[in-house]
């Protein structure tokens, strides 16, 4: 037999009172934009649990693709069969010989949700209890922590046969705990920050930061790829690249060395914060480890949030080097964030930046540029790509491939 449907048991949903149909019909939109690459499938959601129908798409792919969604708490596979005693009589048979190991114990439990079929809930438990053991005869039946249990389902359609039960991402269901704009660069941290940030239900959208010709296609590719992965937890994500050469060739000019990254994480708050603004954001997310680089001590995160009164979000602010690797290679970004094309934050980076800024020396430095000028027309020449799971934007990276 094939399964004909996955059924998902919805996570933290359980708790959302009256607020429960938004998360859910949530969580529905983002698995049918995770699983649009396969357009036969259908999804349904209810109250109580959601219904993904393959007709005939491959199990295992759909099941590995819902296995990342936030908001799915579990999920089990669903064998459809006509709503006939002797019907089901064979299936169990079938499902219980092709599970059998010596010793197993086993449960039926039955639910009908068509109250005219002919057996209730504890006959269809007898008559297909009985059904095994005909077949298995050393087969122990055990009502609690049995080693199987087959559920059994009488719908108006037809009768449903489940025994598997395949853990979740668990989380919220991305989009129920607003939007925020993730400041995406190519390295480790972000990526992982971004994930995290979806795991609580926040949609994000991914903010990088160009400096053609000193930063290369494939750079920018790189960070394509990076958001394509984070898209297996939630659906599609608006990519923004932001033209930041003009910024970067002023400070250098105009700036002190040692004050150089300040500078630039500070213009890249301020465009980050703009672009929240116009695209009904409401906080940042960045990857900031406290103590990992120069421009992530106290002092700098201080001087850089100087610019901004948005809440900003870091996720892995607590974490060491290690933690970051370990989460960035359980979501599959690490060996794309190592590939070796330099990023906004490296190109220009202080042979010794300056670990502990003070305030006032930086708006003094700021004060020999056209701040606002600047910042607006970075905003202005911003380019937005949704970026989709199986990559809607993939001219894009054709184009870039070519180049490259």
């Amino acid at each position: 037999m094939q399964y004909a449907e996955i059924m998902v048991r919805y996570g933290e949903l359980s708790t959302k009172g009256k607020n429960r149909m938004r998360f859910i019909n949530q969580l529905k939109r983002n698995i049918q934009h995770v699983l649009s690459r396969y357009p036969s499938v259908k999804v349904t959601a209810d109250r109580d649990r959601a219904h993904v129908y393959l007709h005939g798409a491959d199990y295992q792919a759909v099941a590995e693709a819902l296995k990342e969604v936030f908001g799915i708490q579990a999920f089990s596979p669903v064998y459809k069969v006509e709503k006939d005693v002797v019907v089901l009589k064979k299936a169990v048979q079938d499902i219980m010989q092709g599970l059998y190991r010596e010793g197993m114990t086993f449960k039926i439990a039955t639910k009908r949700s068509d109250h005219s079929f002919d057996l209730d809930t504890r006959e269809l438990n007898q008559t297909l209890g009985g059904a095994v053991v005909e077949v298995l005869p050393t087969i122990q039946a055990q009502m609690k922590k049995p080693d199987v249990t087959l559920k059994v389902e009488i719908r108006d359609d037809a009768a449903y046969l489940s025994h598997e039960e395949v853990k979740g991402a668990g989380g919220l269901p991305v989009g129920t705990s607003g939007r925020g704009m993730l400041m995406l660069s190519g390295g480790i941290d972000s990526p992982v920050a971004g994930y995290l940030a979806l795991k609580r239900g926040v949609e994000i959208e991914a903010v990088h930061f160009a400096s053609p010709p000193y930063t290369s296609p494939g750079a920018l590719k790189k960070a394509h790829d990076l958001t394509r992965k984070l898209t297996k937890f939630g659906g599609h994500i608006q990519f923004i690249e932001v033209p930041f050469t003009e910024i970067q060739e002023e400070i250098k000019e105009k700036a002190p060395e040692a004050y150089l990254m300040t500078l630039t994480r500070r213009f890249m708050m301020r465009i980050t914060d703009a672009i929240r603004e116009q695209r009904s954001g409401l906080i940042i997310v960045n990857g900031e480890s406290l103590g990992q680089v120069a421009s992530q001590t106290l002092e700098s995160m201080q001087a850089i949030n100087a610019v901004t009164n948005t809440p900003v979000i870091r996720p892995v602010v607590t974490m060491d080097k290690l933690e970051i690797i370990e989460l960035a290679q359980k979501i599959d970004t690490f060996d794309i964030s190592i590939q070796p094309f330099e990023d906004c934050c490296t190109i220009f980076a202080p042979d010794r930046p300056k670990t502990n800024p003070k305030l006032k020396h930086v708006e003094q430095y700021e004060a020999r540029l056209d701040v606002e000028g600047l910042v607006a027309r970075a905003v202005e020449g911003i380019k937005v790509t949704e970026i989709t799971p199986q990559g809607q934007e993939d001219q894009v990276d054709d184009l870039i491939n070519v180049l490259l």
